[in-house]
Protein backbone atom coordinates (compact mmCIF):
# COMPACT_ATOMS: atom_id res chain seq x y z
CA UNK A 1 0.00 0.00 0.00
CA UNK A 2 1.37 3.27 -1.04
CA UNK A 3 1.18 5.99 1.67
CA UNK A 4 0.56 9.89 0.61
CA UNK A 5 3.81 11.81 1.63
CA UNK A 6 1.35 14.29 3.64
CA UNK A 7 -1.21 14.15 6.09
CA UNK A 8 -4.09 16.28 6.49
CA UNK A 9 -6.03 15.89 10.07
CA UNK A 10 -8.88 17.80 10.67
CA UNK A 11 -10.07 18.21 13.91
CA UNK A 12 -13.60 19.16 15.80
CA UNK A 13 -17.31 18.31 16.12
CA UNK A 14 -19.43 19.95 12.83
CA UNK A 15 -21.92 20.66 15.43
CA UNK A 16 -20.63 23.18 17.59
CA UNK A 17 -20.14 26.39 15.34
CA UNK A 18 -16.73 27.28 14.31
CA UNK A 19 -15.36 24.07 15.94
CA UNK A 20 -16.49 22.63 12.92
CA UNK A 21 -13.74 24.59 11.15
CA UNK A 22 -11.12 21.06 10.71
CA UNK A 23 -13.27 19.28 9.09
CA UNK A 24 -14.97 21.91 6.52
CA UNK A 25 -11.40 22.74 5.57
CA UNK A 26 -10.61 18.92 4.90
CA UNK A 27 -13.60 19.16 2.99
CA UNK A 28 -13.08 21.75 0.65
CA UNK A 29 -9.81 20.18 -0.19
CA UNK A 30 -11.44 16.69 -0.58
CA UNK A 31 -13.42 18.29 -3.68
CA UNK A 32 -9.79 19.40 -5.04
CA UNK A 33 -8.77 15.47 -4.69
CA UNK A 34 -5.24 16.21 -3.77
CA UNK A 35 -3.11 13.16 -5.58
CA UNK A 36 -0.05 12.85 -2.83
CA UNK A 37 -2.37 14.16 0.42
CA UNK A 38 -4.59 11.88 2.47
CA UNK A 39 -6.88 13.88 4.46
CA UNK A 40 -9.16 12.60 7.86
CA UNK A 41 -11.28 14.20 10.54
CA UNK A 42 -12.65 12.86 13.39
CA UNK A 43 -14.20 14.83 16.77
CA UNK A 44 -10.79 14.61 18.19
CA UNK A 45 -7.09 12.83 18.26
CA UNK A 46 -6.38 9.28 19.61
CA UNK A 47 -3.21 7.80 20.23
CA UNK A 48 -3.92 5.42 16.97
CA UNK A 49 -3.32 8.56 14.70
CA UNK A 50 0.50 7.99 15.61
CA UNK A 51 -0.24 4.72 13.04
CA UNK A 52 -1.47 7.20 10.49
CA UNK A 53 1.96 9.14 10.47
CA UNK A 54 4.46 6.23 9.33
CA UNK A 55 5.84 7.25 6.15
CA UNK A 56 4.47 10.66 5.72
CA UNK A 57 7.02 13.47 4.32
CA UNK A 58 4.71 16.07 6.94
CA UNK A 59 1.31 16.31 8.96
CA UNK A 60 -0.98 19.22 9.34
CA UNK A 61 -3.06 19.20 12.33
CA UNK A 62 -6.26 21.27 11.45
CA UNK A 63 -8.41 22.73 14.26
CA UNK A 64 -10.67 25.62 15.34
CA UNK A 65 -9.26 27.93 18.72
CA UNK A 66 -10.49 30.89 20.03
CA UNK A 67 -6.68 31.62 21.10
CA UNK A 68 -4.80 32.35 17.55
CA UNK A 69 -5.23 35.38 16.02
CA UNK A 70 -7.39 35.97 12.72
CA UNK A 71 -7.21 34.29 10.62
CA UNK A 72 -4.77 31.02 11.50
CA UNK A 73 -1.47 30.59 12.78
CA UNK A 74 0.79 27.88 11.22
CA UNK A 75 3.42 26.59 13.77
CA UNK A 76 5.45 23.25 14.30
CA UNK A 77 4.01 20.40 16.05
CA UNK A 78 6.75 19.23 18.64
CA UNK A 79 6.47 16.12 20.68
CA UNK A 80 5.12 16.47 24.36
CA UNK A 81 4.25 14.65 27.10
CA UNK A 82 1.28 16.64 28.33
CA UNK A 83 -2.34 16.10 30.28
CA UNK A 84 -4.00 14.98 27.50
CA UNK A 85 -1.52 12.20 27.08
CA UNK A 86 -3.58 9.96 29.63
CA UNK A 87 -6.90 11.30 28.86
CA UNK A 88 -9.88 10.21 26.24
CA UNK A 89 -8.29 13.24 23.78
CA UNK A 90 -4.73 13.94 22.43
CA UNK A 91 -2.75 16.65 21.53
CA UNK A 92 -0.60 16.61 18.70
CA UNK A 93 2.23 17.25 20.56
CA UNK A 94 1.27 13.78 22.42
CA UNK A 95 0.24 12.07 19.08
CA UNK A 96 3.66 12.81 18.28
CA UNK A 97 5.02 11.73 21.31
CA UNK A 98 3.25 8.54 21.24
CA UNK A 99 4.79 8.26 17.95
CA UNK A 100 8.13 8.67 18.87
CA UNK A 101 8.11 5.99 21.53
CA UNK A 102 6.82 3.65 19.14
CA UNK A 103 8.92 4.20 16.37
CA UNK A 104 11.31 6.84 16.92
CA UNK A 105 12.01 10.33 14.98
CA UNK A 106 8.37 11.53 14.13
CA UNK A 107 7.77 13.18 10.62
CA UNK A 108 7.83 17.66 10.65
CA UNK A 109 4.35 17.96 11.68
CA UNK A 110 2.20 21.69 12.46
CA UNK A 111 -0.71 22.82 13.66
CA UNK A 112 -2.57 24.95 11.89
CA UNK A 113 -5.15 26.77 14.11
CA UNK A 114 -7.91 29.21 12.52
CA UNK A 115 -9.41 31.47 14.91
CA UNK A 116 -12.99 30.76 15.68
CA UNK A 117 -15.33 33.13 17.22
CA UNK A 118 -18.88 30.90 18.49
CA UNK A 119 -18.48 27.31 19.68
CA UNK A 120 -22.12 26.61 20.75
CA UNK A 121 -23.88 23.54 19.72
CA UNK A 122 -25.96 23.83 17.02
CA UNK A 123 -24.63 26.62 16.05
CA UNK A 124 -23.91 27.44 12.52
CA UNK A 125 -20.23 28.60 11.41
CA UNK A 126 -19.53 32.24 11.55
CA UNK A 127 -19.08 35.01 9.45
CA UNK A 128 -15.36 35.87 10.39
CA UNK A 129 -14.90 31.97 10.94
CA UNK A 130 -15.92 31.24 7.38
CA UNK A 131 -13.38 34.45 6.18
CA UNK A 132 -10.53 32.58 8.44
CA UNK A 133 -11.44 29.21 6.57
CA UNK A 134 -10.98 30.94 2.80
CA UNK A 135 -7.39 32.17 3.92
CA UNK A 136 -6.49 29.21 5.62
CA UNK A 137 -7.21 27.08 2.10
CA UNK A 138 -5.40 29.77 0.26
CA UNK A 139 -2.63 28.93 2.34
CA UNK A 140 -2.40 25.70 2.17
CA UNK A 141 -3.56 25.46 -1.73
CA UNK A 142 0.24 27.34 -2.04
CA UNK A 143 1.86 25.31 0.45
CA UNK A 144 0.89 22.40 -1.41
CA UNK A 145 0.54 23.85 -4.68
CA UNK A 146 2.52 21.12 -6.12
CA UNK A 147 -0.27 18.60 -5.00
CA UNK A 148 -3.29 20.23 -4.97
CA UNK A 149 -4.83 21.67 -8.50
Amino acid sequence: MIVPPILLIGIGNPSRGDDALGPLLIERLEALSPPDVELLTDFQLQVEYALDLRGRREVVFVDASLDAPAPFTFVPAVAVEDASYSSHELSPGAVLRAYGMLFGEPPPAYVLALRGEAFELGEGLSEAAAANLEAALAFLSRRFSDTLP
